[in-house]
């Protein structure tokens, strides 16, 4: 009597044991196909940060370079550094199609916004690689997209009623800055990262 209810609990508890093995794996493929979306959302999401980044930081550098032929030519090349004229950006769209290239993506789009009072630029991107095979249908043909703005923002202090025909002093997080109208060169103006920060919208 006892060997053959031994049998019979040995005949129950199989197709249990099976049933369990087969839920415990489905959620560890599950889990897996989570797992790579998470991983295609981050990555596009690191090439979006890293194109607007670039957008902007070429966006800046023009910015100075326009500053530079202003001062002493203009008489609103103070504008400049506060942040009041718009960047043209003529290099930002091929700055932030390069960053995501090497990011493995392909920019959508790129275009000037302004964010928390600072001109920058949004960029759109999408992965060139996809989630991959998974359990879920049609993950191995889905690819990530993403957006980031980043922004110019102003580092320079200045009287607001300095002459821009007279010598300026400007205090730039800390570095003194002199610029003499009458007397300037562009190559006198500081490194880009000293009048501008770059930086990613909150």
């Amino acid at each position: 009597m006892t060997s053959v209810n031994l049998r019979s609990d040995s005949g129950q508890t199989l197709p249990i044991y099976i049933w369990l093995t087969t839920i415990l794996l489905f959620a560890a493929f599950a889990f897996f196909a989570f797992a790579q979306a998470a991983s295609a959302r981050n990555g596009a999401q690191s090439a979006a940060d890293a194109a607007a980044l670039a957008a902007a930081q070429a966006a800046r550098d023009e910015i100075v370079d326009e500053l530079g032929v202003a001062i002493g030519k203009e008489d609103n090349w103070l504008d400049w550094l506060d942040g009041d004229l718009d960047p043209e950006g003529a290099g930002a769209a091929a700055a932030a199609q390069q960053l995501a290239a090497e990011n493995d993506s392909t920019l959508q789009g790129i275009q000037f916004v302004t964010a928390n009072g600072f001109p920058g630029f949004e960029a759109d991107i999408q992965t060139n690689y996809t989630v991959g095979d998974s359990i879920i249908p049609g993950t191995e043909g889905m690819q990530a997209s993403a957006d980031a703005v980043a922004v110019i923002q102003p580092r320079c202090d200045f009287d607001l009623d300095a002459d821009p025909e007279n010598p300026v002093q400007l205090d730039c997080g800390g570095e003194i800055v002199d610029i003499d109208p009458g007397d300037f060169d562009p190559i006198d103006l500081p490194d880009a990262s000293v009048l501008f920060s770059v930086h990613l919208a909150e």
